[in-house]
C-alpha cells in the first residue's frame, strides 16, 4: 500500500515525487512510456528551456536528469511502460491497475499526466510514412549530430520551431523556417536571436506543398506562397514540422472527475479534482486563471503532496519546515 502514487514522470510528476519524499511518504511514480522525462526526454531532449528559476538556459534533458536526481535518496518505486487503465475509489484507499491487470493500492494519487499521449500533428503531405521511418522527416531533435553540416527545414510558428531553429544553428549549414503566418507566436526574445542568426533563414508566408526524394531519402521540398500560390524548391536533408501534439487522455476522462474539455478541473487551493484524494497537477490540470508554465507546475506539485499528507495522516498536524532546516536523507 502506497501512501501516494503519482501517474506521469515528466517533469512536473518527478518534482511532485521530491516533495512527497521530503513528506516521507511512501510513494510510487507509474509512467506510460520507457523512461521518465515525459515530452521533455521522449521528444524534447535538446530542447532549450529558459524559465527554470536559477538556470539561464537549461536543456530538457539536462532539467530531466537533475530532477531525477533530486529524488535519488527517497528510493521511490518507479513503474515505467506501464499505462493506468482503471482507478476505483474503495473505503480507505483506490485501486489502480495497468493494462496488464498489474494491481496497485494506494491512499491518495496524483494526476500528472501532462497532455496524456501527446502524438505530433503531421503535415498533410504525400508518402509521408516513407520519409518518416527513414529519419528525413523528425518531430523531435535527440542528438545535434546527425544535422551537422546540413539542411534543415523547419515548418511552424510557435516556441519549438524557433527554439530548435536556434539550436540547430550550432551545427546545421543552413536552416529554413517555413510559416503561414506572417508573424511568429514564440517568446520575443526567441524571434530576435534567430532572426539575428546568420545561418536561419525565415520565408513567410508559406506552406509545406510536397516532398520530392525516393526511397525515404529527401531531396527537396516544395513550399507555397498562402497570397499568391508562388512555388519555391528549397533542397534539404531534413524536414521538422512543428504543427503541435495531438492529447489523448485515455482512460482518464472515463474515471469520473468533472472536466474542461480535456483537462481536469481543480481546486487550485490545493489541486483536489471532483473526487475526494485524487489531485491533478501541470497540463492536464485547469483552473481559472491557470499558467501552462513548468513553474507553476512545479508549485502544484508542491500543493497536492501537502494536502494528500492531511488525508493520508489525518489529525495529524504537518509541522512546516524549509528544506535548508530539514534536509534529505543521506543514500
Amino acid at each position: 500500500m502506497f501512501d501516494v502514487v503519482i501517474i506521469g514522470a515528466g517533469p512536473v510528476g518527478l518534482f511532485c515525487a521530491f516533495e512527497s519524499g521530503m513528506l516521507n511518504m511512501k510513494t510510487a511514480l507509474i509512467e506510460a512510456l520507457p523512461e521518465i522525462g515525459g515530452q521533455c526526454a521522449a521528444l524534447y531532449p535538446q530542447k532549450p528551456i529558459y524559465d527554470i528559476p536559477a538556470h539561464p538556459m537549461l536543456l530538457a534533458e539536462e532539467l530531466v536528469s537533475n530532477l531525477k536526481k533530486q529524488i535519488a535518496p527517497f528510493h521511490h518505486e518507479i513503474i515505467l511502460n506501464t499505462k493506468v487503465n482503471y482507478l476505483s475509489k474503495k473505503e480507505d484507499f483506490f485501486l489502480l491497475r495497468s493494462e496488464c491487470n498489474k494491481e496497485i493500492r494506494t491512499r491518495t494519487v496524483i494526476i500528472a499526466a501532462g497532455g496524456g499521449s501527446l502524438i505530433p500533428n503531421r503535415p498533410p503531405l504525400d508518402h509521408i510514412k516513407l520519409f518518416e521511418e527513414y529519419g528525413s522527416i523528425l518531430y523531435s531533435i535527440n542528438s545535434l549530430e546527425k544535422f551537422k553540416d546540413k539542411i534543415v527545414v523547419i515548418a511552424g510558428g510557435g516556441d519549438s520551431a524557433v527554439d530548435f531553429a536556434i539550436l540547430l544553428s550550432k551545427v546545421a549549414r543552413k536552416i529554413y523556417v517555413i510559416h503561414r503566418r506572417n508573424r511568429f507566436r514564440a517568446l520575443d526574445a526567441s524571434i530576435t536571436q534567430m532572426n539575428g542568426c546568420e545561418r536561419i533563414e525565415t520565408i513567410i508566408p508559406f506552406q509545406l506543398e510536397r516532398i520530392n526524394g525516393h526511397n525515404g531519402m529527401m531531396d527537396s521540398v516544395i513550399i507555397k506562397n498562402i497570397e499568391n500560390d508562388q512555388l519555391i524548391e528549397l533542397k534539404t536533408d531534413f524536414l521538422i514540422p512543428c504543427f503541435g501534439l495531438s492529447m489523448d487522455l485515455g482512460p482518464i476522462q472515463d474515471w469520473g472527475f468533472e472536466m474542461n474539455g480535456k483537462y481536469i478541473k481543480v481546486d487550485n487551493s490545493n489541486m483536489m479534482t471532483s473526487t475526494l484524494g485524487v489531485f491533478a497537477i501541470g497540463d492536464v490540470a485547469t483552473y481559472h486563471g491557470k499558467l501552462k508554465f513548468i513553474l507553476t507546475g512545479f508549485a502544484e506539485g508542491a500543493l497536492a503532496c501537502h494536502s494528500a499528507y492531511s488525508i493520508v495522516n489525518p489529525g495529524l498536524k504537518l509541522h512546516f519546515e524549509h528544506s535548508t532546516s530539514k534536509g534529505i536523507p543521506i543514500e
